[in-house]
């Protein structure tokens, strides 16, 4: 199973920008398709971005696409998560997953079985 271990969440303007970084262990990271989700209090955990395990093919929630971008370097087992024009309604726990299957990647929780513990992402006004 992979390890995971989410960084660079904090506290940022309305409008300002982001960047999360999600550090994976193992050395078939670049099998593992990828994704971040993220969970407001008192709602469910919802998907954010994914990315293959290439790198090529990424895919992004409609409340996000424009503002963010996912991308990973498989030369230092990372995957990061580049936040724009944050808006107060990003604020949230943000997750990053680790797809279920080699090569395996998707929109659904159930697609992932390696999840890190999470950093706190606050957009305040």
């Amino acid at each position: 199973q992979v390890q995971l271990l989410e960084s660079g969440g904090g506290l940022v303007q309305a409008g300002g920008s982001l960047r999360l970084s999600c550090a994976a262990s193992g050395r078939t990271f670049s099998m593992y398709g990828m994704a971040w989700f993220r969970q407001a209090p008192g709602k469910e955990r919802d998907f954010v971005a994914g990315i293959s395990g290439s790198g090529r093919t990424t895919d992004y929630a409609d409340s996000v696409k424009g503002r963010t971008t996912i991308s990973r370097d498989n030369s230092k087992n990372t995957v990061y998560l580049q936040m724009n024009s944050l808006k107060t309604e990003d604020t949230a726990v943000y997750y990053c997953a680790a797809g279920r299957d080699l090569y395996r990647w998707g929109r659904r929780i159930d697609d992932y079985a390696s999840w890190g513990q999470g950093t706190q992402v606050t957009v305040s006004t």
